[in-house]
Parts: C-alpha cells; structure tokens; sequence
C-alpha cells in the first residue's frame, strides 16, 4: 500500500483529504505544521506528500525545500487561488504538480494517482535507453547522465526529459508536454512547463543561461538538440 503524507492546517481539509485518500486505497499520515511534515517525511518515507503552501511556522515552500534537499519524494501542492507566484516558485523548487484552493478531493485523488504513476517504473521496464550526443536516459533505472555526470532529476523532471529526448529536433508546444508527462492537463497551465524546465537545465546543463540539450523555441515551446 502506497502512503501518503497530507500536510494541513486547516483540520476540516485534512480529514477530508484523508478520508477520500484512504477510500482509494492510500495509507493516509497527517501532518498540521511544517516540523511535523518534516519528522513525518523522515520516519514514515511516504511514497508522496499533499504539501498546504499556507502553513503557519515553518511554510509550505520551505518544507518543499527541505525536502527536495533530501530526497526526491513526489510533492503535490495545495495552493490558494491568488497565489500564482508561490506556485512558480514551488515547481522551481521540485514540486510535481499543485492542486488549487477550492478543489475537489477527487480531483486531489487523481492527481495523486498521476503523479504515483509518473514515478512507478513497472511502465518503464518496457522502455530502451536513449542515447542523444552523450546524454543517455536509462528509464529501467530512471537514471540521467551527462558526459557520464549523474544527473538528478524529480520524476516529473524526468519524464518531461525523457519525451523531449526520445525525438531530437521535434518541436513540442507546452500543452503537448503537459500531455507527455501525464495527468497534469485538469486546470494546470503552462508556465508549469517553462518551472520544470528550467529546473532541468540546472541541473542538465553545463551553462544553464546558454542551454546545448533542452532549447526554447520562442513561440512555440521546447526541443531537445538534435544528435
């Protein structure tokens, strides 16, 4: 059983976030705080973590941060309507997706569902390597390397490399990745996209202000250079 750790203030959200998770099928922690999550996070390793943005002490970005520091669990944001810069800022900080305020608890599951998908390799097994100038992406291990440097990369991080990878040159607009990568198409905008990609180039990239593998095509979206 997969579990999954929800991290809110609010106890009223909480319960229900609890009781539609544990209804599909999730063993459900709850965490009211950001030490809390944090203490969660390190005895109980949840398969992934609903992360409240708003949280009072210790916030949800700095939990994010904390996190991402340690370990590349999955992160799904819960953020308020108004709240479009702290959502940038979360996805540049590793987070897979964000849910916004007021949500649907089953939209919050299938979410869920998504991103445990993203991150499960049974999918992958099936998959070859690719190989593009010396970049290779191994999708059995969900390894990246670079020149034969390892390259870290979230799940979500991963996919989104490993689609543009697979066709060099192909042009792909940013709603064709948020296809590619799955499950992120209900209410999600676009600028998700241009966070992971961005993240990804830091991480990839030699320069990452004058990228050689992950190129923007103004207008348009993103290329993976050709070999």
């Amino acid at each position: 059983m997969r579990t999954v750790l929800v991290v809110e203030d609010e106890m009223k959200i909480a319960r229900v976030v609890r009781d539609y998770l544990t209804d599909a099928g999730f063993d459900v922690i709850v965490a009211s705080n950001g030490e809390a999550a944090l203490a969660s996070a390190r005895g109980s390793r949840p398969d992934l973590v609903v992360l409240d943005l708003g949280l009072p002490g210790i916030d949800g970005l700095d939990v994010a941060r904390e996190l991402r520091g340690s370990s590349h669990v999955p992160i799904v944001m819960l953020t308020a309507r108004g709240e479009e810069t702290d959502r940038i800022v979360g996805l540049e900080l590793g987070a897979d997706d964000y849910v916004v305020k007021p949500f649907s608890p089953k939209e919050l599951v299938a979410r869920v569902r998504a991103v445990l998908r993203r991150t499960s390799t049974a999918e992958m097994l099936r998959e070859q390597p690719v190989r593009v100038a010396d970049v290779e992406i191994d999708p059995q291990r969900m390894r990246v390397t670079a020149s034969g440097r390892p390259v870290e990369l979230t799940p979500t991080e991963f996919q989104l490399l490993a689609a543009l990878a697979r066709e060099p040159g192909r042009v792909f607009t940013r709603g064709q990745l948020l296809d590619a990568i799955h499950g992120m198409a209900i209410e999600s905008y676009e600028r998700a996209i241009d966070a992971h990609v961005k993240n990804i180039r830091k991480k990839l990239e030699p320069e990452p202000g004058k990228p050689r593998y992950v190129l923007t095509v103004h207008g348009v979206g993103y290329r993976f250079a050709d070999a």
